[in-house]
């Protein structure tokens, strides 16, 4: 359509130039040759006439004058008037003869020559001349008469002559124009077709099917183009295959660790807690060793659930088992499960007011990591919120008093095992537990956020769909 429009813009200026400039040389040439005759003629006959004009001429034999000039024309339509010092007379009757401006009358007064001038007429262009009668005298030099004339003639062939050419212009403009679109549609047929194709080539990649490749025809600059589209095609389809290949094996490598490391842990976890029990009896640095190994298996069985888990979001063989729940009292049922409740400021609905179709195992798990993240690395008191926003969403904040999280750390908080200060080599956590979150949050269909308060701290904020049906409370103050 760009190149139509452009074809088109470029085609009518052209025209619009030509016409321009042809009518203006035209109209010149009519307006001049009918100029050039009328003068002419115009001296010819009062060169004539005034051999009998009586001296000093009175009002009837200027009317008389006058009256023979306009009718020395041909084809009558002229009009003329003769002044002599304060008398003036027209050839036709009560014609107020108002043409003649004020500066013509004052050029011919002053000069020999033969002034002329168009006025507008109204609905026409007139052609206004003034000249002075002139004698000569014996001794061969000339002199003024006093007599003046003033001769209109209106234009109104010319002026057809000038609506025909504007016409003809106007007619060549329209095939013009048709030409040009035409001329237009022939070049993006032959440019923009295969333009069209490297669009649709690179919709097509970006949607995921790399075999995609474009046919190559002809040796010109959109012929280099989807040869260089097929080899940078072919190079993205083998690293990508490639890529996809080494995340597959790196998954199944996770999953088979994870799966083999759980029966050895699980013995390991039932010797620790006999461990633990008969710690109290044992020397001190046994004591100590003991709880030291009993604590790093609890770290490693969470590590090892956590990878089976992102293990199944990887394999999307995780799935919901939804349910029509409290949404306020599963909140607390977290926090009592963890000895929670007395560390935990709660700002939740009264029981039954905020209800939700969700799958309480995995809003157990996203609340339970996101309280224990703000207790773990951010600073009491730590304050959990439920509201109802807008567009049916039922909105779950986390808020500590901790120092924030920094803006280079914000995009990074949801990706697996990233860490905000790269010299800290162990934490409390697996490294896991935000992804999770964030792939639970995702499952029911909600999105999780984090960001940094204006007066300290950190937010996370989860919002997950309510069903239609479900009237909410407003979101606190």
């Amino acid at each position: 359509m760009r190149l139509v429009v452009a074809f088109a813009l470029v085609t009518a200026l052209t025209a619009a130039t030509t016409g321009a400039l042809t009518f203006r040389e035209a109209r010149t040439g009519v307006l001049q040759q009918s100029q050039d005759t009328v003068i002419q003629l115009l001296r010819t006959h009062v060169g004539r006439l005034a051999e009998d004009l009586a001296f000093p001429p009175d009002e009837d034999e200027l009317r008389r004058f006058a009256t023979d000039v306009a009718r020395a024309d041909p084809s009558g339509t002229w009009r003329v008037l003769a002044t002599y010092d304060d008398l003036s007379a027209t050839s036709a009757t009560d014609d107020p003869f108002e043409e003649p401006t004020p500066a013509l009358r004052e050029a011919v007064r002053s000069s020999m020559a033969t002034v002329f001038q168009r006025v507008d007429s109204g609905d026409h262009t007139s052609l206004v001349v003034g000249m002075s009668v002139m004698f000569t005298s014996s001794d061969g030099g000339a002199y003024h008469s006093g007599v003046r004339v003033f001769l209109t003639v209106p234009q109104t062939t010319e002026q057809a002559y000038v609506d025909a050419l504007v016409s003809a212009v106007e007619r060549a403009t329209v095939p013009a124009l048709a030409l040009a679109v035409l001329l237009a549609l022939l070049a993006a047929r032959g440019v923009l077709r295969p333009v069209r194709a490297l669009r649709r080539a690179t919709r097509s990649i970006a949607e995921g099917r790399l075999d995609t490749r474009l046919a190559v025809n002809g040796s010109d600059e959109l012929a280099d183009l989807s040869h260089t589209f097929n080899e940078t095609a072919a190079a993205l389809e083998e690293s990508v295959a490639e890529l996809r290949g080494m995340e597959a094996r790196a998954r199944r490598f996770a999953a088979d660790v994870s799966h083999e490391l759980r029966t050895p842990l699980a013995a390991m976890s039932a010797v620790t807690d006999v461990l633990d029990e008969e710690a109290a009896r044992l020397d001190p640095d046994t004591a100590t060793a003991v709880r030291l190994i009993s604590e790093e298996t609890v770290k490693l069985t969470r590590l090892v659930d956590d990878l089976m888990e992102i293990s199944r979001f990887d394999a999307g063989a995780a799935t919901l088992h939804l349910d029509e729940i409290d949404l306020a009292e599963s909140l607390r049922r977290t926090l009592s499960a963890r000895a929670w409740t007395d560390l935990v400021d709660c700002d939740l609905p009264p029981p039954g007011a905020l209800r939700g179709r969700v799958d309480p195992r995995r809003l157990d798990v996203v609340v339970a990591n996101l309280v224990g993240n703000a207790l773990r690395h951010g600073a009491r008191p730590v304050r959990l919120r439920l509201y109802a926003g807008g567009d049916r969403l039922a909105v779950i904040e986390v808020l500590d008093s901790g120092s924030g999280i920094p803006d280079t750390v914000l995009p990074h908080v949801f990706e697996r095992f990233y860490k905000s200060d790269a010299a800290r080599t162990r934490t409390e956590g697996s490294g896991l537990g935000l992804a999770i979150t964030a792939e639970n949050v995702r499952m029911h269909g909600g999105t999780v956020s984090a960001a940094s308060r204006p007066e300290g701290g950190a937010v996370f904020t989860v919002r997950l769909p309510l069903p239609d049906d479900e009237s909410a409370p407003e979101r606190p103050s």
